[in-house]
């Protein structure tokens, strides 16, 4: 059946599949009937809002969800903020939204919020009175974690969230009897739009806050047979670390793992395709403005720079500077665009930005890239990210990487640095490992190793920290204002 909103799908599957989990986390745990009747307990309290913005606080359970879902039973606009989001942030997309309601699962000084913490399913059966959003409605907001400058509110449509879904579920051969965990936050556009494939599907959540409390963690695949994981390239690292063989023993139960957010190393692909030898591995790419729109699964194909194949309701082509599309190759890169049913509707209340990233269906980006004759598609990093040095491009990801193996660095970002001879050349901030001393000759033969001649940085910088998004995207931009500034 052809759903057209997530609150359609809960709808219809809180008849079809009354009795099939839905939703779990730490705390309670909803078949589809019980969170259908929740979302409808939550909608009937919000009606006064109805049209309205309302700007939740993620908590990562199951009440964030059916709050999600009662804005759309009552057309609200839902509008997710980090679970650490500061009071000035919070302050900020409130502002930007106009939104009429704050909640939060608890009080936050300096704002004034409803507290949704308290508002349980009382058990009761609501009757089913309001309307479902049309295709085209506005459903929700989410603003981007500025990876690349200031953030940016992203206009969904309940026809986008579906288009999404279906390029997950389609992407991962979802199973009907689905359970997935996702410790992602779900304020963030990847964890929650696992959650609407899931949705869609008739399948079941299991949700977590992160994967540091590994005990909590296993005690919940066990309890509710987990078969497939959502993970960042830093939450599976951490899980692999923390998790060590107990983590690897769930291979033979493991029907998928889905990564996505940011480039997955080589190293940590190599290991899981060694110990996860009966479970399909996808690394999706895409972006909150047009999500999941290429996959790969790399245990079948793991070539390098290969983001995969379009999703299925995905389109790509590679245009010049000009968006004049081109015939792309590993020799004659382009900018890497997207069209599907999955795009945004706009950048919220920002007519002339929407317009300089879309056009004619498109959503194009900044994204140095090529197709190849079989239509695998191949990202090299952000254009102004990827290092011109004397005609020589280079993608710093390939440094970091290598980097990173070093015995005595925690973390690292390699950015591009003017330069009056050369044009550009790599720069390197570098963070040590807490208790360790970095031996620079050392550290400069290991690179002349494992790093070519020409791509070597030519300054190295020790700082503190090396700033990330919430979620462990690299800031970069920050980093090359820095060194340019």
């Amino acid at each position: 059946m052809k759903m057209n909103s997530i609150a359609e799908a809960v709808k219809y599957y809180a008849t079809e599949r009354p009795n099939r989990l839905c939703v779990a986390d730490t705390a309670y745990q909803y078949t589809y009937a019980q969170f259908f009747d929740y979302a409808k307990m939550l909608a009937s309290q919000l009606k006064e809002y109805a049209g309205k913005v309302i700007v939740m606080r993620c908590s990562q359970d199951g009440t964030y969800l059916a709050m999600k879902t009662a804005c759309e039973l009552i057309g609200a606009i839902f509008v997710p903020v980090e679970r650490d989001a500061s009071e000035t942030r919070i302050k900020e997309i409130i502002s930007e939204t106009d939104a009429a309601l704050f909640m939060s699962d608890k009080q936050i000084e300096g704002l004034e919020c409803d507290c949704c913490g308290n508002i349980l399913y009382d058990g009761k059966i609501y009757e089913d009175d309001f309307s479902l959003p049309k295709a085209e409605d506005t459903v929700e907001v989410l603003f981007t974690t500025g990876t690349t400058g200031k953030s940016k509110g992203v206009e969904v449509s309940s026809a986008n969230n579906i288009a999404l879904a279906e390029n997950i579920i389609y992407g991962v051969e979802m199973r009907k009897d689905n359970v997935e965990l996702i410790p992602l936050p779900i304020s963030h556009s990847h964890g929650l739009r696992s959650c609407y494939a899931n949705l869609v599907n008739g399948c079941s959540i299991v949700l977590s806050n992160g994967v540091m409390m590994t005990k909590v963690i296993f005690d919940m695949i066990e309890k509710y047979n987990v078969i497939s994981m959502d993970f960042s390239p830093s939450a599976i690292k951490t899980m692999m670390k923390l998790g060590k063989d107990r983590f690897f023993a769930l291979a033979e139960r493991l029907d998928y793992i889905e990564i996505g957010t940011a480039v997955l190393d080589e190293e940590t692909k190599a290991t899981l395709i060694e110990r996860f030898k009966n479970t399909r591995l996808y690394n999706f790419y895409g972006s909150t403005e047009s999500g999941r729109s290429c996959i790969l699964d790399f245990r079948k194909e793991n070539k390098n720079k290969c983001v995969g194949k379009p999703t299925k309701n995905a389109k790509f082509i590679v245009t010049d500077e000009n968006r004049k599309k081109i015939v792309s190759s590993k020799e004659n890169m382009g900018l890497l665009a997207c069209a599907g049913a999955m795009n945004m509707k706009g950048y919220w209340r920002q007519p002339e930005l929407t317009k300089e990233t879309m056009r004619d269906g498109y959503i194009f980006t900044n994204d140095l890239s090529y197709i190849d004759e079989e239509g695998y598609v191949y990202v090299f990093g952000r254009k102004d990210s990827i290092i011109n040095y004397g005609g020589i491009k280079i993608a710093p990801d390939e440094i970091e990487e290598k980097i990173l193996k070093y015995k005595d660095i925690e973390d690292c970002c390699c950015v591009p640095k003017n330069d009056p001879i050369y044009g550009q050349v790599p720069y390197l901030y570098i963070v040590v490992r807490k208790g360790s001393e970095l031996n620079r000759d050392d550290f400069m033969t290991y690179m002349r190793k494992h790093i070519d001649n020409n791509k070597l940085p030519k300054q190295i910088e020790q700082i503190d920290s090396i700033p990330r998004t919430f979620n462990g995207k690299l800031q970069r931009n920050k980093l090359i204002e820095r060194c340019n500034g």
